[in-house]
């Protein structure tokens, strides 16, 4: 966890009320991270027998790289979106947000939750798409950031801490091959409509963490857990 301070709290608290809110189709609340994932191959090699012992095999790891796993959950729909790339520029998060807007193509504001990473935000689309394309891309999100190194404010995690269970904790030596994996998992996972039930809350915040709260403020001690 950072540091709690009040800008901290404002950003915390922000996000806890939007995950409140009822289901509105016009403004779905989307949450998205990118995380690095590693291409792994095996290669058995023998170690050569002992006399009067079996033969034993060592197992020695192929690094194949790496690539980026960029994916969205709705927590209250369970709608999902991932994709795989190369690498994790401005670039493919355009891209992707380009994918995501086609996902909502009636809502008013797609309200996103992410964290602060440069590559965040709506000059991305500037970079990638001509201006008139851009702005347009732009106008379809709302974005809200999660405080620094608050990483489990962001539903996203939950999911994938799943895929890695699920997935992304075995060996999988080509970038192919991991795409079609997680592709199939997020698909199945969309298509059962598996949700997450958020219970943090703003009121459970300023009580857990009232002594943080009243380092920004003393008036807070109201909300101590009596």
């Amino acid at each position: 966890m950072g540091k709690m301070d009040a800008t901290f709290i404002a950003r915390m608290e922000q996000i806890l009320h939007l995950y409140r809110l009822p289901y509105d189709s016009a403004y779905p609340l989307i949450c998205f991270d990118e995380r690095p994932c590693f291409l792994i191959g095996e290669r058995v090699t023998p170690l050569p027998a002992q006399k009067g012992q079996v033969a034993k095999e060592h197992y020695a790891f192929e690094k194949n790289g790496s690539c980026a796993l960029l994916a969205s959950i709705e927590p209250l729909t369970g709608q999902r979106l991932a994709m795989v790339f190369e690498r994790r520029t401005k670039r493919e998060y355009a891209l992707f947000m380009q994918q995501l807007a086609e996902l909502y193509p009636q809502a008013t504001k797609i309200r996103v939750i992410q964290d602060n990473l440069n590559t965040h935000s709506t000059a991305a689309f500037y970079e990638v798409f001509d201006a008139g394309q851009a702005f347009d891309l732009a106008q379809r999100f709302e974005f809200y950031y999660t405080p620094t190194s608050a990483s489990w404010l962001n539903m996203i995690e939950i999911e994938f801490s799943a895929l890695s269970k699920q997935c992304l904790d075995r060996r999988i030596p080509t970038l192919s091959e991991l795409e079609t994996q997680i592709l199939n998992l997020v698909n199945e996972r969309t298509n059962k409509k598996i949700k997450i039930d958020w219970q943090f809350s703003v009121k459970t915040a300023r009580e857990t963490l009232n002594k943080h709260y009243l380092k920004v403020n003393p008036k807070n001690s109201k909300y101590a857990k009596t």
